[in-house]
């Protein structure tokens, strides 16, 4: 697993104003990859695990704000978003959870389990053309996760979860709003193959962890599993106080044995 190269729960670049990080004390954990790779259906499965674990647990992602995510949804219908608007608008939505949903659940101790966050956001923006340098700078308000688990797949993997699970390719996904083929599978093919080379190019200066995806999703889930518990194993107070309880033990039996 990647060190860190920021401490989790600060800010990126510009803090929010009157959010105090160190009210936050739960675990912000994201997953993230192209579209099709199936965070969706590991999200849904680690949701209740955590909370087998007794943790309080807040599942969100992409266009699920209260203020923007109908909108999204009503504007991706008529197929007119040009690239800047539809990354601004995702981040309209982004900041709306984070201010409203993501802190809040931070600051009562929730982990935080997100399926996708300022990372797909800087991919299909930088993937569209976009630069990066404008894309990082307008998403440095986000908070820095204790965990990115970034599932990779080829897009072959991909074409074959479209193709089984819906049985149709997306608008969107296929970057057909760009044209990059002359098809929809063609576009597809292309969109997404640029996709996975941003998350590859982000993932070494963000600190993901990559999880490979081609395998089947119950190997997916063991792998995710084994991350977050490695996330938590420091930070559980039972864990911690066994080796000072056993320390303390074989002190006082070396005392008695003296006596």
């Amino acid at each position: 697993m990647p060190a860190p190269l920021r401490e989790p729960l600060t800010f990126y670049r510009t803090p929010l104003p009157g959010v105090d990080i160190s009210e936050l004390q739960g675990k912000l954990i994201v997953i993230e990859g192209p579209d099709a790779v199936g965070r969706s259906t590991q999200v849904q499965r680690l949701r209740p695990w955590l909370e087998e674990l007794g943790h309080a647990v807040l599942d969100t992602g992409m266009a699920r704000s209260a203020l923007a995510g109908k909108g999204i949804r009503q504007a991706k219908e008529g197929n007119t978003l040009g690239p800047i608007t539809m990354t601004l608008y995702y981040l309209t939505d982004f900041a709306d959870r984070l201010e409203n949903e993501i802190i809040p659940a931070l600051r009562a101790g929730f982990v935080v389990l997100t399926d996708r966050y300022i990372f797909s956001i800087m991919a299909r923006a930088i993937a569209r053309g976009e630069a990066r340098a404008w894309i990082e700078q307008t998403t440095g308000f986000a908070l820095v996760p204790h965990l990115v688990l970034y599932l990779r797949a080829d897009v072959k993997d991909l074409i074959n979860r479209v193709v089984v699970g819906r049985g149709a390719f997306d608008y969107w996904e296929s970057g057909l709003d760009l044209g990059f083929g002359r098809d929809m599978y063609e576009s597809f093919v292309r969109y997404q193959a640029r996709l996975i080379r941003v998350f590859d190019r982000l993932a070494g200066p963000y600190g993901f962890t990559t999880v490979d995806a081609s395998r089947t999703p119950d190997e997916v889930f063991e792998a995710l599993r084994t991350e977050i518990s490695r996330t938590f194993l420091p930070q559980n107070p039972i864990r911690r106080a066994a080796p000072r309880r056993a320390a303390a033990a074989v002190s006082q039996a070396r005392v008695r044995a003296r006596q």
